[in-house]
């Protein structure tokens, strides 16, 4: 029996005015046809070396083969920088090439990446640090006109989630905040009775011990515990919230996120934050109690005594006024990263962990500033 005629597909090309070339492609480009060399027709152009190029396509039939052979030749006309016209394309052959040149390059590909200049990383984390403040303020704003719409009788939340968080950041927190600062007024006690015992001084441990606890080590210590606890935890409950798409279904509902979420957690911390300080604050003093009746033979009254000529209500307001500056610091930290947390379970990790750094930035920050201002006016 006679054999099928080869399918083949032709190309050739024109001479055109201002020296631009007109290529001609035509016949069948499928499978099964004797498909043109690209290599050799990208010789025949780089000898050519036109100033523009125009495609004409008559073909009869075509498959992948006429737009993998086309995109290839534009490539090498880009890379030459040879303007090239398409109008004559069939539209969705035109179509298919202008899509597969706008993809973007993969993100696997090899690069080899220079290192970044001094300025470029200053400049970076200044944009960033800008960027960051401004979010915060806006945050700030949004949380203030929440308060001021709550204590309007205006804002929309639930008492009972104000009673949850009061559980959950003051009795929920009671043993590791106790602890911790019994611990702390051993160390400090421990630490002061090193250098006044070579004075015969040790009665004065307890000075130093409830100095110390009552206008700084409890109140900052509580604050760290409460970042790592509490401000992580806001982070959390509300990244997961934002994965679930449950703060868009809120807003769908017309409830603002900052009145309905944000706005009880916060009350209930900065309600806790000063009994919490309190409560350090006394742990603190046992431990120093503990220190100086166990070892240095100091009578409790002894102890008792100088411990209230030490301290003075202006000592105690200074400590119980830095918990509540706190406490708001530590909300706002870890609700700003969970509502700015990614749709990821990553995302939820990461927010709760730029929770706790920031919160202790801002406390660090803070009690710095509150500091030196008492140190400035004399109290």
């Amino acid at each position: 029996m006679p054999e099928s005629p080869t399918l083949t597909a032709g190309i050739h090309y024109e001479n055109a005015a201002n020296g631009s070339l007109i290529v001609h492609l035509s016949g069948y480009w499928q499978t099964g046809s004797a498909i043109p060399d690209i290599h050799t027709h990208v010789a025949e152009l780089t000898r050519r070396q036109p100033r523009a190029l125009k495609i004409k396509v008559t073909v009869t039939t075509w498959d992948s083969r006429l737009p993998c052979f086309l995109f290839k030749l534009l490539e090498f006309t880009g890379r030459k920088g040879i303007d090239t016209e398409l109008d004559e394309l069939p539209d969705s052959l035109r179509a298919l090439l202008q899509l597969a040149l706008t993809v973007p390059e993969r993100s696997d590909a090899q690069r080899v990446s220079l290192p970044e200049s001094t300025p470029a990383k200053i400049g970076r984390f200044v944009v960033d640090f800008a960027n960051h403040t401004a979010e915060f303020v806006q945050f700030i704003g949004e949380l203030m006109l929440a308060a001021a719409a709550a204590f309007g009788g205006k804002a929309r939340f639930r008492w009972l989630d104000v009673l949850i968080a009061i559980q959950d950041a003051g009795p929920g927190a009671l043993p590791i905040v106790g602890l911790i600062s019994l611990l702390v007024g051993l160390i400090l006690a421990f630490v002061g009775a090193v250098q006044l015992a070579l004075f015969g001084a040790q009665i004065y441990i307890a000075d130093l011990v409830a100095l110390g606890t009552v206008r700084e080590m409890g109140t900052l210590m509580t604050a760290v515990i409460m970042s790592g606890r509490t401000g992580a935890a806001y982070a959390a409950q509300l990244g997961m919230m934002k994965v679930n798409s449950e703060i868009d279904a809120l807003r769908t509902m017309g409830l603002s996120p900052i009145e309905f979420l944000i706005f009880p957690r916060m009350l209930g911390l900065i309600l806790m934050m000063p009994l919490l300080c309190l409560y350090a604050d006394l742990m603190g003093i046992i431990g120093g109690a503990i220190v100086s009746l166990a070892i240095f033979d100091i009578a409790p009254a002894q102890y008792y005594y100088e411990i209230r000529k030490a301290v003075q209500l202006d000592d105690l307001a200074i400590g119980l006024f830095k918990g509540l500056v706190f406490a708001a610091l530590i909300a706002s930290a870890g609700c700003m990263r969970g509502m700015r947390c990614e749709n990821s379970a990553a995302g939820v990790g990461d927010a709760a962990t730029a929770a706790v750094v920031d919160s202790i930035i801002y406390i660090v920050v803070a009690d710095s500033v509150i500091t030196l201002l008492c140190n400035q006016l004399g109290i």
